[in-house]
């Protein structure tokens, strides 16, 4: 490619530049992340700067210490703002613009570079690409020295990552992955979030929340397509409706535009609803709303919630954002007597106290403010949020709302904090959407959020792509079992009307959700597509974290597990171990995921197809793998869908031998426990 990328690529392939750049300075042009409380000691702080200043000369040792000394005391962490490159745009290129030895490194810079794009990620200057913490590396030496080692790995070398920190490269083989990343893995004794705390302001340690921290993050698109399938089938559930009826004239309200990236706005209006999503950063929302993903943007609660009402009575769709706190607009709604048929919440309250969720009676700026200088007054006006949080949800579930938590320890840190959201039996009044809808409907029989990426950057592939999806599917469909096809039949309507809803945000990536042989089949027509050259350059596969088998989380992913294994993680290592040796491109094991540190093992994988025999055997043997070790679990657990999920795939691949449960007749135990 031509000259205007030398810039770039002279950049890359420096890695930490021998002379100390100029300082950019806080660009307040983007959403910065809220200051952290200082925690650490005077003894630590020391062993902070130490720890930074590894990665640079002797000679700039004293100017850097002042420098870095400034940005601990300040933010909370050090990010070395001076090493953020401002020499070029930071955005997926296409793959033949980078400086490589490898192809499959390439791909990797593409989806590293993605996840730090200013409209993907949500503090793209601090490396947070979403969820509040979840980061894709500590600081900017690491970026730089991760590219320089990308530009310069063979295909007989793998990085190793520690935690966004570079180990370096080590001999392997072109069979073996270009890179293996860990986040967080900490001795579990000392995974509170103290101690999370403590090891990321001194560089040791951070939360990847797996598609950050493993580069496989595809902006807000990810999330819109789980949502609209959440509230399709949370209505088909909870509210009749019909299959084939979409929410028009439904009502829901929820919370959260900057985590999870204004997913729930999208997916109303996608799934017809008329909805309310209220968001206190007012630079989020107005990003959101700037980027199509809103309707209307108000700082006033009547306002939305008549926008709202008048919206749901002419049955059209609407999303407003309010900028506002989300219990003030559910007290509201209760004063008004207003009727609310779906609710939930996607606030980062996996990060309650460092940014996640914010009080009543703050506005974004003065919380943040409050949380930085005084955290102890900060914690306990969020308990006493989360309290009337919790009051709110439980009197309009009274009036018929259904309520259920998305995932987001929402549940999990209003029963921790002693707010009214358990039954008599210690179990939440409300269900996760994992455990109530995309469990039993999606997870065991299969089906998860599939996605890839075209790295030429070219809207025309991502077309065909979607074009050879939709094919697969209605292939599929036309034999399927009553159990999936309904599945099947949603993601054809997905696919169908992906280009024009807009979807896009940053690298040209699409999800659906999809089966093992989904998965594969879409796969390999893609790559024979990759092949003749219909498709112009090699496709990036992977997957989102709440899918079949990639993470064990008993709140989330695995909330539907009740076998009492649902807080064992041997699935997530397991996915993480055998995706490296069937074909992964790279590999990653996170203490993290979309409910938090401490609280999920995730494992996740990314891998490039380039249309060769290679990549044919790496989807047939790595997918497989990817899908089934999770459904193989859930029906070791008895879950009856998976049970008959891996029941099939076995008579479909005779190599597959899984130990199934035999099912005891509950008289049996009942007449000896009584």
């Amino acid at each position: 490619m031509g000259e205007e990328y030398n810039s770039l690529r002279s950049s890359l392939l420096a890695g930490i530049p021998a002379e100390l750049p100029d300082h950019p300075g806080l660009d307040l042009s983007v959403d910065n992340a809220p200051n952290r409380r200082q925690i650490l000691s005077k003894k630590q702080k020391k062993l902070a700067l130490k720890n930074a200043l590894r990665y640079f000369p002797k000679h700039h040792h004293e100017i850097l210490a002042n420098e870095f000394l400034t940005e601990l005391d300040t933010f909370g962490r050090i990010t070395m703002q001076r090493f953020r490159p401002t020499d070029y745009e930071m955005k997926a290129y296409p793959i033949d613009v980078y400086p490589c030895k490898s192809k499959q490194a390439a791909s990797i810079m593409l989806m590293i570079q993605n996840n730090l794009d200013e409209r993907v990620a949500q503090f793209p200057h601090q490396l947070i690409t979403y969820g509040g913490n979840g980061s894709v590396f500590q600081n900017w030496a690491q970026y730089r020295l991760v590219m320089k080692y990308l530009c310069e790995m063979t295909d007989e070398q793998t990085l190793v990552m520690y935690s966004g920190h570079p180990l370096g490269l080590f001999p392997s083989s072109p069979k073996a992955p270009r890179v293996v990343v860990s986040n967080g893995m900490v001795i579990p004794n000392y995974s509170s979030r103290e101690d999370y705390e403590i090891m990321n302001s001194l560089g040791v340690s951070q939360y990847g929340q797996m598609t950050a921290g493993s580069y496989m993050y595809i902006g807000p698109q990810g999330i819109v397509h789980g949502t609209t399938l959440t509230l399709l089938n949370a209505a088909r559930l909870h509210l009749k409706l019909a299959p084939e009826k979409d929410l028009s004239g439904i009502t829901f309200v929820t919370s959260g535009l900057g985590g999870m990236s204004g997913a729930q706005a999208k997916a109303a209006v996608i799934s017809g609803a008329s909805c309310i999503v209220a968001e206190l950063n007012p630079h989020a929302a107005e990003k959101r709303y700037a980027q199509g993903w809103l309707t209307d943007l108000t700082y006033d609660i009547d306002e939305a919630i008549d926008l709202m009402v008048q919206s749901a009575s002419n049955g059209s769709a609407i999303s407003v954002g309010l900028v506002g706190n989300i219990v003030e607009l559910w007290e509201r709604i209760i004063e008004r007597n207003i009727h609310v048929d779906l609710g939930s919440d996607q606030t980062s309250l996996h990060n309650p106290y460092q940014g996640g969720y914010f009080p009543v009676g703050y506005s974004y700026s003065t919380g943040a403010k409050l949380m930085a200088e005084q955290p102890e007054i900060f914690q306990e006006k969020v308990r006493d949020t989360l309290k009337r949080h919790a009051e709110a949800i439980n009197i309009l579930s009274n009036r018929g709302m259904f309520f259920w938590d998305y995932g987001n320890a929402f549940l999990l840190e209003a029963s921790r904090i002693g707010a009214d959201v358990l039954k008599p039996d210690g179990s939440f009044k409300y269900p996760s959407y994992v455990e109530d809808i995309m469990g039993p409907i999606c997870f065991d029989y299969g089906f998860g959020p599939y996605r890839w990426v075209c790295t030429s950057g070219d809207p025309l592939d991502l077309e065909k792509t979607d074009n050879i999806a939709r094919q697969v599917l209605i292939d599929l469909s036309k034999n399927a079992k009553p159990s999936i096809k309904q599945q099947l039949d949603d993601n054809i309507r997905w696919i169908t009307h992906a280009k024009e809803n807009d979807l896009v945000v940053g690298s040209q990536a699409r999800i659906l959700y999809a089966n093992d042989e989904g998965r594969r089949k879409i796969a390999v027509a893609m790559n024979d597509a990759i092949r003749s050259g219909e498709i112009t350059a090699p496709v990036v596969l992977g997957r989102d974290h709440h899918d079949v088998s990639g993470t064990d989380s008993p709140y989330r992913e695995t909330a539907n597990i009740r076998d009492g294994s649902s807080f064992t993680a041997d699935m997530a290592i397991h996915n993480f171990v055998g995706d490296s040796f069937r074909g992964a491109t790279w590999v990653s094991i996170h203490n993290g995921g979309g409910v938090g540190w401490g609280e999920v093992i995730n494992g996740g994988f990314g891998m490039m197809i380039d249309g060769s025999e290679e990549s044919e055997q790496k989807i047939n043997s790595m997918l497989h793998w990817d899908v089934n070790n999770g459904v193989a679990r859930r029906a070791w657990a008895r879950n009856k869908g998976a049970m008959e999920a891996i029941s099939d795939a076995m008579t479909t691949e005779p190599l597959l031998k899984v130990t199934m449960p035999e099912i005891v007749d509950d008289d049996i135990i009942d007449g000896l426990m009584d």
